[in-house]
C-alpha cells in the first residue's frame, strides 16, 4: 500500500470519529497514563490489516509499541492474540473503534476471498475483485482481496479499458468501441469488451478485444463462449458470482471470474481489543 495514500486515508476516518477530540477519554483518562491492549480474534478467519491498524494507533501516539503476532493472511482461530499495543493510554483508547473498523472489514474480505479461492483451486479460474468498493477504502480493501488470495482487477477507471454497454450504445457498436479505444491509449494497456451473448463474443473476438466479460451468462453460454474463443482472448464470468455457484462457473473452463461480493457483501470478521491496568507514567 502507498504511505502516502495510507496516512491521507487514516487521517480522514480519524477525524470523522474524533472531531475535536474524544471527550469521553479526556475527562476519564490522565494524559500522562500508559496501557497495555490486546488484540483477539473472536471468531475463525483469515487475517489482514494488522499494519494499518498500527499505522492508526502510531497516528495518534508516534510512540506506541505495536507488536504483530500473526502474519498477514494467516488464518486464525476464536481467542487467537492478533497484536500487542503499549503506550498512551488516550490514544489507544481513542484509536481502538477506528483501528478495529478496519481490521475487521479488511480481515471479512481476505475470509471470504479465501473461502473461494479454495473452492475452486482444482481449476485454472482465477478470481478478481471489481470496483464495488466502499467510497474511500478502495485501497485497503483491494489489498485485503490480495492478502485473501485473488487478484486485482483495474484499480479505477484510470488503469484499463472496460467497455460496457452504455460505450458500445454510445460508439454505435463494439467494433468500433474498441476501434476508439485502441487510438487513445497506450499500446500496452489491454481492453476488455462486456458483452451478453455470443454474438457480441464473436465481434468483441474479431475487433481485437483482449479481455471478453461474459455478463449475467447462463452456465451453457459460457460453455459455448469458450469453445468459440479458443483461447484466442481470455474469458471473464461475471454477475451474481458467490460461493454457491463458483465452482460450477470455473468448471466451465473460462481464465477469470469476477465477484462484486468480495467487496460490497462479506462480513466483517469479529475481532476485539481488551486493555490492562493504567498507570501512570
Amino acid at each position: 500500500m502507498q504511505n502516502i495514500v495510507l496516512e491521507d486515508l487514516i487521517d480522514r476516518v480519524l477525524k470523522e470519529d474524533l472531531g475535536t477530540g474524544d471527550v469521553t477519554t479526556i475527562s476519564i483518562v490522565p494524559p500522562d497514563y500508559t496501557t497495555i491492549g490486546f488484540i483477539h480474534a473472536k471468531e475463525p478467519g483469515v487475517v489482514a490489516g494488522l499494519p494499518v491498524a498500527g499505522a492508526v494507533f502510531r497516528r495518534l501516539s508516534p510512540d506506541i509499541s505495536f507488536q504483530i503476532r500473526v502474519r498477514e493472511g494467516e488464518r486464525v482461530q476464536a481467542g487467537q492474540l492478533l497484536a500487542r499495543v503499549e503506550g498512551e493510554a488516550r490514544a489507544i483508547l481513542s484509536g481502538e473503534r477506528v483501528a478495529l473498523n478496519l481490521l475487521q472489514r479488511m480481515s471479512g474480505i481476505a475470509t471470504y476471498t479465501a473461502r473461494l479461492v479454495e473452492l475452486i483451486r482444482d481449476f485454472k479460474a482465477k478470481i478478481v475483485d471489481t470496483r464495488k468498493t466502499t467510497p474511500g477504502l478502495r485501497i485497503l480493501e483491494k489489498y485485503a482481496v490480495r492478502v485473501g488470495g485473488a487478484l486485482n482487477h483495474r484499480f479505477g477507471l484510470y488503469d484499463a479499458v472496460l467497455i460496457k454497454d452504455n460505450h458500445i450504445k454510445v460508439a454505435g457498436s463494439i467494433t468500433r468501441a474498441v476501434e476508439l479505444a485502441r487510438a487513445s491509449i497506450p499500446h500496452t494497456m489491454k481492453v476488455e469488451v462486456e458483452v451478453e451473448n455470443l454474438a457480441g463474443v464473436e465481434e468483441a473476438l474479431a475487433a481485437g478485444a483482449d479481455i471478453i466479460m461474459l455478463d449475467n451468462m447462463d452456465i451453457s453460454t459460457i460453455i459455448r463462449a469458450v469453445e468459440l474463443v479458443g483461447g484466442r482472448a481470455y474469458l471473464e464470468a461475471s454477475g451474481r458470482i458467490n460461493e454457491h455457484n463458483i465452482v460450477e462457473v470455473a468448471r466451465t473452463g473460462v481464465d477469470f471470474i469476477s465477484v462484486g461480493a468480495l467487496t460490497h457483501s462479506a462480513r466483517s470478521l469479529d475481532i476485539s481489543l481488551d486493555v490492562g491496568e493504567m498507570k501512570p507514567l
